[in-house]
């Protein structure tokens, strides 16, 4: 370890180890190290079931309903790919889907008044749609038109629009779209989590809705993949791209010291041994001191023994619960996926709801999404 590198990359979730495949695939001498014995940091997949309980201190062991513990695969933090979007294009670029299966998620859903409605994304989902009445069906047609048309280096696509000084409330008004199309659109199909992007020039989120409708256009389903086994495979992808191409790992390695000389990283000490780097990459938890928090994040992991409600049965399903509909000022998520996935035992559903946290009694907060997901086997805070 008492060596030189070009870079030192500490903690091995996702962004880390993208970086670390990447600079080692361009002739970069990469050492990446972790404090945890794993790979994926907050982004592991956790295995087997046991060591979940015994990660959120639920007493006792895994009842005999739960099946094979090493059959699951748990995800601290939930994660969907849009099908075409940056990170797959990446792995397909670097070649990372060597050593990884993906499997299409199978429904995109939104809530409205208490229920949940598939999301429209195309002319035929809109007119089929019971989210909206008939004028508006047809109004939300001609601006998905307009949106599948749009090209920003195409003036003839914009009429009238000018995309980097129309508002995207511009936008919707131009089209003359109520309240509950304006919630759906900005949250589940831009993927917006609160509503300031409305008072912004709407390139941005034009693109993001094309993004979602080519994405979906892909498979059919939803626009979204996951990784069979768990996200916790997309870290270790990556890890190996960058080991194939000489980059050096150390898991279990706990970082004493970052050093600094004349305000510049030029080593980082484990152990009593020193690594000189030219460049140092890290995730927030190894520098504390230089991190200011700004808000929080509630997830609960809930393990269920049957698929959601009016979802048609979907084995994997992502619902958005925009905020205007349960009185907030941002989304609440839910992310299902399931055995289909070897993610569970064998008619097993995990159901991750997240959202941020807006008082002082966050458990409260997502409520709404946990009565959808009745009757709960267990979950974790």
């Amino acid at each position: 370890m008492n060596e030189e590198y070009d870079v030192i990359v500490l903690g091995t979730g996702l962004t880390e180890c993208i970086l670390s495949g990447i600079m080692s695939v361009n002739g970069k001498k990469v050492l990446h190290m972790d404090r945890n014995p794993y790979y994926g940091g907050e982004s592991a997949s956790i295995t087997p079931l046991e060591d979940l309980y015994k990660r959120f201190k639920i007493p006792g062991a895994p009842p005999a309903s739960m099946g094979r513990g090493r059959d699951w695969n748990v995800d601290l933090i939930p994660k969907f790919l849009m099908a075409n979007g940056q990170l797959v294009k990446m792995l397909l670029y670097t070649e990372v889907t060597r050593y990884l299966d993906f499997k299409v998620t199978e429904g995109s859903f939104v809530y409205k008044g208490g229920k949940i409605y598939k999301v429209p994304s195309t002319e035929a989902e809109a007119l089929a749609s019971s989210l909206m009445g008939l004028f508006e069906k047809r109004r939300f047609r001609k601006f998905l038109v307009y949106v599948a048309n749009f090209d920003e280096k195409d003036t003839r696509t914009f009429e009238g629009v000018d995309p980097k000084k129309t508002t995207m409330r511009e936008v919707y008004k131009k089209f003359d779209l109520g309240q509950d199309v304006i919630d759906f659109t900005g949250h589940a199909l831009a993927l917006y989590r609160t509503d300031d992007y409305l008072d912004q020039p709407c390139c941005e989120t034009i693109n993001r809705i094309k993004l979602y409708s080519e994405s979906l256009a892909r498979y059919g389903k939803s626009p979204y993949l996951y990784p069979l086994y768990g996200l916790g495979e997309l870290p270790q992808g990556f890890a190996r791209l960058s080991a194939i191409y000489g980059g050096t790992y150390m898991l279990n390695k706990p970082i004493e010291e970052i050093i600094v000389q004349n305000g510049k990283v030029i080593g980082v000490k484990s152990e009593g041994e020193i690594a000189r780097c030219k460049q140092l990459i890290c995730d927030p938890s190894y520098v504390k001191d230089r991190v200011e928090k700004v808000g929080q994040v509630i997830r609960v992991i809930c393990i269920l023994s049957h698929p959601i409600k009016n979802t048609s049965d979907a084995n994997s399903c992502q619902i958005i619960i925009p905020q205007n509909q349960v009185n907030r000022k941002s989304d609440i998520y839910v992310c299902m996926i399931s055995f289909a996935h070897n993610v569970a035992a064998q008619g097993k559903y995990i159901a991750i709801v997240s959202t941020t946290v807006e008082t002082k009694e966050p458990e409260k907060e997502i409520g709404p999404a946990l009565e959808l997901l009745e009757p709960i086997e267990q979950n974790s805070l």
